[in-house]
């Protein structure tokens, strides 16, 4: 055992979320809609030492100050457990959803001031806004599929102030803002740049998030997964090179990347697949084990670590070009997706 888990610190805390129940969905799919809702019940817990340890700095792939974890029980959204990482000027609340979709709170924590990122399940979010004592005015939707956007128009309803839905898609539900590339928001004294990266569906948007003092993060819904991206249903593999190699890698690499589903040891199966020698990956797949062992989400990761775990943010590597047997990227990219998209570990 490490130093730093000689000396974990045990955290308690408790708090109480309600989640939405779906049927089993499809990676990478959008799956059916769900027919009922239930609430699950929040107790009280102990963090483990090995997991402190993991939030303390052996989790390499993002810098969490502080993190409060919120138990659930029960059949539905309860895949993961819900996180709260509280950096100085921005707070993210993890939220599950369904079968392995994520929702995320993004809270200013000088003013309060708060956006919910695809809020397919809105009991859930609006007892987690309740728990938080924030002030939501704002849903960013990354695309229109309904395990993103399905819950929009029942949150409009349910929610008492006047909230502002925003998105790049005319198909998206209660969308009162439709925004594209370069497009600038506020939450609080947050900066907001909305990301056009049509490829998925023809009008996602991926929200980028900075703070005053430099923190950052993206929410890429079905773009950018942690070691792999979303399918192809309404574009090519030349938008998702775009998307993936020049806008979202062009971001800092310290940015912390908030996807919408809990996809990542399937597709880091994919990578240790394309690249079997590859460490980075290899190491990535156990510290992916150890969270979901405890039920723990694996989001965030890094820019700088999907340039070096995913394969199609590494098209330009000579090793992943030798396993597509391709030597120009955007080809690459196209027959990576191909060959994931009936890949069985």
């Amino acid at each position: 055992m490490s130093s730093t888990g000689r000396s974990f610190i045990i955290m308690k805390v408790s708090a109480v979320v309600l989640y939405t129940a779906g049927p089993p969905s499809k990676s990478e799919t959008s799956p059916p809609p769900p027919e009922s809702s239930v609430p699950d019940l929040i107790g009280r817990f102990f963090m483990s030492p090995s997991e402190f340890q993991h939030l303390l700095g052996e989790n390499k792939q993002s810098k969490r100050v502080k993190t409060q974890k919120l138990r659930t029980v029960g059949l539905h959204g309860s895949h993961s457990c819900p996180e709260r990482l509280n950096l100085s000027n921005m707070n993210v609340v993890i939220l599950p959803a369904l079968q392995d979709n994520y929702m995320y709170l993004i809270i200013c924590s000088q003013t309060r001031d708060a956006a919910i990122v695809d809020p397919v399940d809105p009991d859930s979010v609006l007892k987690a806004i309740e728990e938080e004592n924030c002030n939501l005015t704002k849903v960013f939707t990354t695309h229109h599929h309904w395990d993103h956007a399905g819950g929009n128009e029942k949150l409009v309803k349910k929610f008492q102030k006047e909230l502002t839905v925003y998105g790049g898609d005319d198909r998206i539900g209660a969308l009162t803002k439709k925004v594209g590339q370069g497009d600038r928001l506020k939450i609080g004294n947050l900066d907001v740049l909305c990301l056009f990266t049509p490829c998925h569906t023809t009008g996602h948007i991926c929200y980028y998030v900075e703070s005053p003092n430099g923190e950052r993060a993206v929410f890429t819904g079905d773009t950018l997964f942690q070691g792999g991206c979303g399918r192809f249903f309404e574009g090519t593999a030349e938008q998702m090179y775009s998307a993936l190699c020049e806008k979202l890698s062009s971001l800092p690499d310290e940015t912390q990347v908030f996807c919408g589903h809990e996809y990542t040891l399937q597709n880091l199966a994919f990578a240790r697949h394309v690249e079997p020698l590859n460490k980075n990956i290899l190491d990535r797949i156990e510290w992916a084990k150890h969270r979901r062992a405890e039920n723990s989400p694996t989001v965030p990761s890094l820019i700088r670590d999907e340039k070096l775990i995913n394969p199609f943010m590494r098209v330009h590597e000579k090793s992943v070009q030798n396993h597509a047997g391709e030597t120009d990227p955007i080809r690459t990219m196209g027959a990576l997706r191909k060959e994931k998209d009936t890949f069985k570990a």
